[in-house]
């Protein structure tokens, strides 16, 4: 199961802090900076859950997957994630 944007406002107005409005317009701002910051090549550490990086990635010789045909992939950033020591062993727990 995938945990969309819509569960997680529903989450936030669950807790009774927040009206729903409220709740919807916390998330969309935290993700906006969040946004902002990645755009910028900047780090987004978000302490006892993990960090968010912009990684550049070279030109390099791929394949086309229909045809099979040589094709030159172009350069380009991706964002990774890193998942803190915190959440790694929260996951491993029930592993």
């Amino acid at each position: 199961m995938t945990l969309t944007k819509a569960q997680i406002v529903e989450n936030l107005f669950a807790k009774n802090i927040f009206t729903k409005t409220e709740s919807a317009e916390i998330i969309d701002t935290l993700f906006e900076i969040m946004k902002n910051t990645l755009e910028k090549g900047e780090d987004v550490l978000i302490s006892g859950f993990g960090k968010f990086s912009v990684k550049g990635k070279n030109q390099r010789r791929g394949r086309n997957p229909q045809t099979g045909d040589p094709i030159i992939l172009s350069p380009r950033s991706v964002v990774t994630f890193k998942c803190s020591g915190v959440l790694r062993e929260k996951i491993n727990e029930g592993a």
